[in-house]
């Protein structure tokens, strides 16, 4: 049972990110249609080297450098995975006037305007986000907090992308995310939101409520968006669903209703 779950977490962690796994562990497609539920438990590890590295960086240089610095490892852990995922989301749906026209697009590598435009504003708007919690223009006060907000946010919003999985049948007959485009049983969906959730226990209720709050709407939104446009999901719109319910997230955190 252990072994068989740390699989399942082993083989979350070398699909999402680019941490090496121990040797052991398997290649199946049951085993990557399990894994779905460490989704947000991969948020764990991504947010927390995130924050270390932040808050490490902010000892020595300038809150914009250490921000930019905690974005880069994010980055460089997962392969701008979802970064990816994100471009090929909005230059589908912004270029393509078919279902057939925007799933084709989507899988171009090349990136187009509404990709480029799109991802450049997200990362400036998510920079902007983490420096004001960082210096406690925010909401959020800095340090172990800042910490927290990291690993809710990657945490959270990998529970989103867990629930589009759950709700949405996949777009395509065959892709990169097919492994994982299976219906999750209602157990695992509650595994992956215990994992998702928990993280917002360290933070403010008030601030945190309104965050998760935030990231249901978006995640709703961007549902029935998948559905009416693309007839369901595909890989590429985990990683867009995770990066706008990530900037949900912060969103809800530097809310100035607080």
């Amino acid at each position: 049972m252990i072994r068989r779950e740390a699989g399942y977490f082993f083989a979350a962690l070398r699909f999402f990110t680019r941490i090496p796994v121990p040797a052991w562990v398997g290649h199946s497609e049951a085993q990557l249609n399990h894994a779905a539920r460490w989704f947000p438990g991969i948020g764990w590890l991504v947010g927390a080297l995130g924050g270390a590295v932040t808050l490490a960086a902010a000892e020595l240089w300038p809150p914009a450098i250490a921000v930019l610095l905690g974005m880069a490892a994010t980055v460089l852990v997962t392969g701008a995975f979802h970064e990816d995922g994100l471009t090929d989301t909005l230059d589908g749906l912004g270029g393509g006037w078919t279902r057939e026209q925007a799933l084709a697009i989507m899988k171009d590598s090349r990136i187009g305007s509404y990709g480029a435009i799109g991802i450049a504003l997200v990362l400036l708007l998510k920079f902007v986000a983490l420096f004001e919690l960082l210096t406690g223009g925010g909401a959020v006060s800095p340090a172990p907090t800042f910490l927290a907000a990291l690993i809710a946010g990657h945490a959270v919003s990998r529970l989103a992308s867990t629930a589009l999985i759950f709700a949405l049948d996949y777009a395509r007959e065959a892709g990169k995310a097919k492994p994982l485009a299976t219906r999750l049983a209602k157990g695992e969906l509650a595994f992956a939101a215990l994992l998702g959730l928990t993280p917002c226990l360290w933070l403010p209720p008030a601030q945190a409520a309104v965050a998760v709050a935030l990231v249901a709407l978006v995640t709703l939104l961007l549902a029935r968006g998948f559905r009416r446009r693309l007839g369901g999901y595909t890989g590429d719109c985990l990683g867009a669903t995770q990066q706008l319910a990530e900037i949900a997230f912060y969103l809800g955190l530097t809310c100035a209703c607080f």
